[in-house]
């Protein structure tokens, strides 16, 4: 007989509740797709989400975020059901925080502050542990009101050095948070360089790098090409870190860049904190942008990945789309009864891969399950025959004959 596992009481997953707001910009269909990626990411960090609550505006309330007659509904409900953490869709202002937990009387968490710790927990490496560090430490600085409870303290007063004002302890932290941001940016410069040496030690190896909205099976897809084992797992930012491999398919080598996942509202302090991790990106001759096709939202992951790639400088890259998860793909077929709009949800994967082609014919894309290996092999033979031509140096990518 298998035991179930008991929790004791520091091992207890904490209780959180969602709150959005409904907003011109953002319909009630998409607050309440933001709110299942706000739900996946706390189950990534540890919490277990029990409600949600949404709030109707034209927009975000300066002082509070959401109006009174919410604040106190939430109020009511987390002290009723013994709530830990309440975790807002969007990045709160300092003035927001400090409001919200006075008066809803708990943790209040936002959605950057809620991925940070996510990959707080994820980096493995200590360049990435660096990484993540600087971006806590950015998004702490102004925030720091919030954080210390002795701040009216003065270091001022009689005796020898502690003559005049002082130093109020909040001018304290806050000189060293700063000190401690230009040291890790010391150290991330340090390692930058060291990774460039490493890069141009490579030699005139075509690169490839893999980019793609978190959890699409970017590194599944990686482990598959490469036969490596690089972590894999249905969480969102399972990889951290940068992982490079030389493969080679028939007789031709080439490196294969494995990289962080992107995310809707991705706090910008990661994206600066992380821009080095990605200089494989901006390096690489082509991207293989993988994308979840069985996501019902997945041509907004498309959007968000190619904005944060011009974010960093890697907009203008060949691409060659790579449709993952066919295997989970699922419709509802549209039968000749029926009278509603056709939608996206009526579309076979087949109604997809025609209307991709149609829209974008001038760029590559190969639909494959990189879990069960489906059309894995053309998918080699595809990226073989790239490589010839980009060895071959005299023919522009978008020629190239599929």
């Amino acid at each position: 007989m298998i035991e179930k596992k008991k929790y004791t009481v520091s091992e207890a997953p904490e209780k959180a509740v969602l709150v959005g707001i409904i907003t011109p910009k953002q319909n009630e269909e998409k607050v309440k797709e933001y709110l299942d990626e706000l739900a996946f990411l706390s189950e990534t960090a540890g919490a277990v989400t029990i409600n949600r609550f949404t709030q109707q505006l034209d927009h975000a309330l300066s002082g509070t975020y959401i109006g009174t007659g919410k604040i106190e509904e939430i109020r009511a409900y987390v002290e009723a059901n013994d709530i830990d953490i309440v975790i807002f869709d969007d990045e709160l202002s300092p003035s927001q925080l400090r409001n919200l937990e006075k008066k809803i009387e708990r943790r209040i968490i936002d959605r950057t502050n809620l991925i940070l710790d996510i990959f707080a927990k994820r980096a493995k490496t200590a360049y990435a542990k660096t990484q993540v560090e600087l971006a806590q430490y950015q998004y702490m600085l102004p925030r720091l009101k919030r954080l210390w409870t002795h701040l009216e303290r003065q270091r001022g007063g009689k005796g020898i050095g502690m003559n005049g004002p002082g130093e109020t302890q909040l001018e304290t932290d806050r000189r060293i948070i700063l000190d401690k941001i230009s040291k890790l940016k010391d150290q991330l410069r340090k390692i930058d360089r060291q990774m460039a040496s490493q890069r141009s030690n490579r030699g005139s190896l075509v690169r490839l790098a893999i980019v793609g909205y978190t959890n699409v099976g970017k590194s599944t897809l990686m482990n598959t090409i490469a036969k490596t084992e690089v972590f894999a797992e249905n969480k969102l930012f399972a990889t951290l870190d940068t992982t490079v491999r030389k493969i080679v398919i028939e007789n031709l080598p080439f490196l294969l860049t494995d990289t962080v996942g992107f995310i809707r509202k991705l706090p910008h302090q990661l994206v600066e904190s992380f821009k080095s991790t990605l200089d494989e990106v901006r390096e690489a001759d082509v991207l293989l942008h993988v994308v979840d096709i069985s996501h019902s939202q997945f041509e907004d992951h498309i959007q968000v990945v190619n904005q944060t790639l011009k974010e960093i400088g890697g907009g203008d890259k060949p691409t060659f789309m790579v449709f993952n998860k066919i295997d989970a793909y699922t419709y509802k077929p549209y039968g000749p009864y029926d009278f509603t709009p056709k939608t996206r949800a009526n579309y076979s994967l087949e109604d997809l891969m025609n209307e991709w082609k149609e829209k974008n014919s001038s760029m590559p894309a190969i639909f494959i399950s990189a879990k069960n290996k489906t059309n894995i092999d053309k998918f080699r033979s595809d990226v073989y025959n790239m490589i010839a031509e980009i060895h071959a140096g005299r023919y522009p990518f978008n020629n190239f004959l599929w």
